[in-house]
This record gives C-alpha cells, structure tokens and sequence, in this order.
C-alpha cells in the first residue's frame, strides 16, 4: 500500500492587537463668504463627501406653503444660470458625482458624493446649484406634480400614516412639527416657482451655511478649490433664526386609524424626551437599544420569538429638533406590526415588558451586549467619507461640539446597568404614552380598550 504524503497546511493567520479607535476630528475654518467649513482628511477614502447645511427650517416655511422647503430642495438640482436641468444632471453624470436634497425640521441639507479626482467639477456644479439655482417654472411644476403623486402612496402606507397621526396628536395644532414634513395636498398644489425663490432668497445664504468635506484630500488644494467653487457663493449677511421650544402632549392614550379588513396593525408608541445635549443621553440611548434596539433585545425577545406575534418590534431615539438651552426635544418611539387578533396580547405584553423594566431592570448582560453592539462595530459604522460627512452635519446641525460622537462614544461604554435601566425607564412611562393604531378598529377597538393603557378613539383613514 503506498503512504499518502503528508499534507502541509499555511499558518493560519493571527488577530492583529487592536488598533485604538476614535471618530474623527475635523479641522474647522470660514471661508470669506462666511460659509463655515468642517474638513476632515481620511487617507484612502477616495470618494469625497460633501455636506452642505442651509438654515432653512421647516417653521420658517409660508403659512399655506408647508413643503416649499422640500420642492427647493428638490429643485437645487435641476437647473442653474449656466446649465438645464438635463445638462445639469449630464454635467454629474460625467463627473460621477451625485447630488442629493432634502428638508427637515433643522433646515435643508445638500449631499454630494464624488471621486477625489473629479472633486473640483463637481464642488463648481454644487457651487452653481446654491449660488444661481434656476427655479424654472415647468421644472418647479414637475416636482409640485411628482410630489403631490407621492402623498396618497405616503397615506396608504402603515408606517407612514401612523408617523403623520402620531405628530397630529402629540403636537399643538399651530406647530409645524404638527403636520407632515413634505407638506399635504392642500398645501403643495399651491407651490409655485415664485414661492420657491421667495424662500429661498429670504433663507438660503453662505453667512449662516455650514460645508463639511470628508474623504483622502491628498494632494488637493482644498482652500483654492473651495475659494473658487463654493467662495464664489454670495449673499446677504445673516444671523442664525431663533431655535422655538418643542411642546407636546403626551397625556396616555390610544387612536385607532381605521383600516376595515386589515389583516396588520401598525403599531407606533410614543412621546417626546431629551435631545443629544441631556447629561441622560448616552444613557438613554444605552437603555432604549436593549429595549428594542436589535433581535436581542428585549421586546424582540418576548414579542417575536416567546409569543410569535411580529416579525419585530424596534425602540428608537429621534432628535427632532436640538438646542444648547435645552429647548430641543428628541422623538422616543416603538415600531413594528403585529397580527390584527393578537393586537390586544401584543400591546398587553409590550406594557409588561416596561413595568418589569420599572420593576426589575435591565440585566449587566442586555447591558454589555448593548456596549458591543453600539461601540464595538463603530468603527465599521463610520467606514465611508459619506457616514462620517453625515454625523460631521448631525453635530453642527444639532449645535453639538466637533468633539461630540467621540465623546460619546466613551460615554456608552462607561454608562452602568443601572443607568441604562433608569433613563428607559423614564424615557417610556407606561402611562404617558401616545399610541397609534392603523388597522380594522372593528376588530382591535374592544381588546385595545380592555387594556386600560388610556382613553381609546377611532378615526377614519383618508
């Protein structure tokens, strides 16, 4: 018989030792314009991102025009003084840069996206769109269209209607957080090309506008480049709009959105609470990840995998609108659908996941997988110009620190069980809770009202 030779094997390969980690720092500086640049070098990253923020809030927008913010947004990109919409989209194209818009209750936000190489073409296009954006009537009458398509689709979604109930009913009537973002029906069809430069000539300027560039600057000139793309952007001296105090009711009670025959009920569950700049933030958001955060939590745990009643349930902190006074305010929520015959035992078994948070706490292990999960991977979170660009733009937009994600970072990992238990437990009393329904009502209205979780009305879907 003859011997098999021996086999030889590579050395399998070691774990390196960890390199230290920390979220970027950027460099800031004013370009003499006024616009405020945050840059931040990132060998490697050779597709630059560019973030640019115009302070331009939703509650400035014209009393009967809610979502002109949203169609200037939309209409930076089609067209300038130089190019049309079709040549300005051509023009991107071949410097395969693209160019996102969108408005928010801070103010609008332009994202571009480019190869390091083709970085000048694409800082000059952007430069045109903030500078001399064309605002033609049939392009603006387009967007008007196009959006006015996407409401009824926003309104037959469950998530969404439940998004845009939620904000009626915990927000004062007069708030423009009280109503849709993009605006209604009612509101956009009355949008025209006159509207769109009449806000933007009031609000859009670089005194009061912030740049952040994030991506391998080697070997570009970026303060030339920048003097003569975005520098070139002229316009009045501004002082930043006063940050208005976010006020809710989040007196416990449910609404049903009637959706006869539905074989779902969305569930959206929530209240407002403290913004990034609360001492109970890092906590907070350690607290509210192992309630709901991910397929261990919590909620998951016995909602999805013990009762089987949804594919999952997620818990959430969304800074609505920020400001060092603490006059900001965050949205703290609970998502997720569940089955429409066990919308009663689903919400019954929600509210005693929060009394036994109230009673007995989070465990050291929800907590330390929290950490990992949370600090650990950030690294990889933040591996793109684009993720880092875009926190960059949460902080300055947030009125935070450069400094802050780092620092928060730190933060997480040395916030304790019995923090993290304490700040969830505040951040959702179980009966100052608004929640929202959007299913049959005449099949969940009895079981939901047998809960005793708060006073319970039906209203029609549009």
């Amino acid at each position: 018989m003859t011997e098999l030779a021996a086999m030889e094997f590579h050395p399998q390969p070691q774990a390196g030792e960890p390199k230290v980690w920390a979220f970027p720092a950027p460099e800031r500086g004013t370009l003499d314009n006024g616009l405020t640049l945050l840059r931040c070098h990132r060998p490697g990253q050779q597709v630059v991102a560019v973030e640019v923020l115009l302070d331009a809030p939703l509650d400035a927008e014209p009393a009967g025009l809610d979502g002109v913010a949203t169609i200037m947004a939309r209409a930076f990109s089609e067209g300038t003084d130089k190019h049309s919409a079709e040549e300005f989209a051509a023009e991107l194209e071949r410097c395969g840069a693209t160019l996102d818009a969108h408005a928010d209750h801070p103010g609008v936000r332009l994202s571009l996206e480019v190869p390091a190489s083709r970085l000048a073409k694409a800082l000059g296009l952007l430069a045109d769109a903030l500078r001399a954006p064309a605002f033609a009537d049939s392009e603006v009458e387009r967007l008007v269209r196009n959006r006015l398509d996407e409401i009824p689709h926003e309104l037959a979604n469950p998530s969404r209607r439940a998004a845009k109930e939620l904000s009626r009913e915990l927000f004062p009537v007069d708030s423009r957080m009280s109503r849709p973002r993009q605006g209604t029906e009612e509101t956009v069809e009355n949008i025209d090309s006159a509207a769109v430069r009449g806000f933007y000539e009031k609000h859009v300027r670089p005194a009061t506008a912030t740049a952040v560039v994030v991506g391998d600057l080697t070997g570009i000139d970026l303060d030339a480049l920048l003097g003569d793309t975005l520098g070139s952007w002229t316009g009045s001296t501004g002082r930043p709009r006063p940050v208005p105090p976010v006020t809710a009711d989040d007196t416990g009670r449910v609404v049903i959105v009637d959706r006869p025959g539905a074989v779902q009920t969305q569930l959206l569950i929530g209240r407002i609470g403290a913004d990034r700049h609360a001492r109970v933030w890092p906590a907070q958001v350690l607290g509210t990840y192992c309630l709901g955060g991910t397929l261990t939590s919590r909620l998951d745990r016995v909602l999805r995998e013990e009762k089987g009643y949804t594919y999952g349930v997620r818990s959430f902190g969304q800074v609505l609108r920020s400001a060092p006074d603490g006059s900001g305010a965050a949205m703290l929520a609970i998502s997720g659908s569940v089955d429409t015959p066990n919308t009663g035992p689903a919400l019954d078994d929600l509210w005693k996941v929060l009394r036994t948070l109230a009673g007995g706490g989070l465990t050291d292990a929800e907590r330390d997988v929290a950490v990992q999960n949370l600090v650990g991977v950030a690294p990889l979170k933040y591996e793109t110009a684009a993720a880092v660009a875009s926190t960059l733009a949460d902080q300055v937009e947030q009125h935070l620190p450069d400094d802050y994600q780092a620092t928060l970072y730190q933060q997480l990992a040395a916030t304790g069980t019995v923090e993290a238990t304490a700040a969830v437990v505040n951040a959702f009393p179980v009966d100052r809770l608004v929640t929202i329904l959007v299913g049959d009502a005449a099949a969940i209205k009895e079981p939901v009202e047998a809960l005793g979780i708060g006073e319970v009305k039906v209203v029609t879907a549009e």
